[in-house]
């Protein structure tokens, strides 16, 4: 696993975590994918007040693991699983052959058990080769600020929270399944006027996914 973010050298943990850590949060689905997906786990940094000497407002520590992975199939549900069963803040960095994948995740503590977390939106950065690697981590001014930075990295764009950040996310994907929806009802549609009134709304719906992507 190649050195991703060249942290501090204090930040380092370097512990392996077992595949059967997460069997408490897991169906039996989840369990056999998670075993199928995944060769190794470790937990590879850890950002916090005593490692780098910042804290945050909602952000206290950072966690970073490494994920070596025998396929990439299945990689969004196992990410999803890992980040529900662990309260704190995480960045896996997944690997596959040569390939990098990086993720984050803005989440919340679930009211009834505060032990797992309800999952707001995951960041995945597109799979790229390791030497192509652009993304950072900069230590600088607080944690918040350290997570912020990189879901703005991943996602491409820039927000001056994570809430604005996980909003402008959530309507980019609901514009897009609403444009895919429409093309296919107009590819099917035989009449001319309900033919015109789709391609009018679908013209709609572009311009608004245009206009929040800027």
């Amino acid at each position: 696993m190649m050195d991703v973010f060249n942290l501090p050298s204090r930040t380092m943990i370097g512990r392996s975590i077992p595949k059967n850590a997460f069997d408490a949060h897991a169906t039996s689905q989840q369990k056999k994918l998670l075993i199928e997906v995944i060769e190794r786990m470790r937990w590879i940094n850890k950002l916090s007040f005593d490692t780098i000497n910042l804290t945050g407002d909602e952000i206290q520590e950072i966690q970073i693991f490494s994920l070596e992975l025998r396929k990439k199939e299945g990689i969004e549900v196992v990410l999803e699983l890992i980040n529900k069963a662990i309260p704190y803040h995480l960045i896996c960095c997944a690997t596959y052959g040569h390939e990098l994948l990086i993720s984050a995740c803005q989440k919340h503590p679930n009211p009834l058990n505060t032990d797992v977390a309800v999952i707001d939106w995951m960041f995945n950065s597109p799979w790229i080769f390791e030497d192509q690697q652009h993304f950072s981590l900069n230590l600088r001014k607080s944690l918040d600020s350290v997570y912020l930075d990189i879901c703005q990295q991943i996602s491409g764009r820039q927000k001056e929270t994570l809430s604005d950040l996980v909003t402008t996310e959530r309507t980019r994907t609901e514009l897009q399944k609403a444009i895919a929806s429409l093309k296919a009802q107009i590819a099917r549609c035989r009449q001319f006027n309900r033919k015109v009134e789709l391609n009018i709304k679908l013209q709609n719906y572009e311009k608004s996914l245009e206009t929040l992507v800027r």
